[in-house]
């Protein structure tokens, strides 16, 4: 099966992200829906509740820009549902939703591909702010689960490996652990957005990951830079 794309705004919908929700509690689920569709910029097309169900409208429909998911779903884990949609739409984001901070999910996800990873306890503000951030290039994450992601790779430091990276990429990979959207970095080195996207996709290349969290994450853990 062809790999889907993440769907783009269209004339009719100009400026309007796509955002799908897997999430198996009810409630959380339902007012999640409610706040993106009550959110300027924002549409929730499909609020489901299994990543079975994810997958079966993936398979007809083009996937969304972001995934908002539950890491601790019935049947299929969220780990498992970020490595389908990567499978499918590497372009899409997924943003991996939990209610505790455990270390070892935390890196799973990672090395799954996520985008990020947030607590559910946050506020509504927060939530849509981690959107837009991960939209924009960035990896968003709940402060105490970022210093646990830190810590962790620190004490998980394998020997350093160059990968073959060039000068260049390495800049640009030091600045996405300082936390830089690709915005940024195109400005601070005074490149274009598409000339930054080029390097990304042979940084990524290079160090055998899908995603700017999964770069950083390896960056760290293997003392690359």
């Amino acid at each position: 099966m062809p790999l889907n794309r993440a769907r783009r705004s269209t004339n009719d919908d100009i400026n309007v992200v796509s955002i799908w929700i897997v999430e198996d509690d009810d409630l959380f689920r339902t007012a999640i829906d409610d706040l993106l569709n009550h959110t300027e910029g924002m549409r929730c097309e499909h609020a489901l509740r299994s990543c079975e169900e994810m997958l079966t409208v993936m398979e007809k429909k083009d996937a969304p820009e972001v995934v908002l998911m539950d890491i601790g779903l019935p049947g299929l884990s969220g780990i498992e549902g970020v490595k389908r949609v990567k499978a499918v739409s590497p372009a899409t984001d997924v943003l991996m939703l939990t209610i505790h901070e455990e270390d070892e999910k935390v890196f799973e996800a990672i090395c799954a591909g996520a985008n990020g990873y947030l607590l559910k306890s946050l506020g509504q503000d927060e939530l849509l702010q981690a959107i837009r951030g991960v939209l924009a290039g960035g990896a968003p994450m709940n402060a105490q689960i970022a210093s646990k992601v830190l810590h962790m790779f620190a004490s998980m430091a394998a020997p350093k490996e160059g990968y073959g990276l060039t000068a260049r990429e390495k800049e640009i990979l030091g600045l996405m652990t300082e936390g830089m959207t690709k915005k940024a970095i195109a400005d601070r080195l005074f490149l274009s957005f598409f000339t930054i996207d080029t390097h990304l996709k042979n940084i990524y290349s290079k160090l055998h990951v899908h995603s700017g969290t999964g770069a950083v994450a390896k960056a760290l853990r293997e003392r690359i830079l």
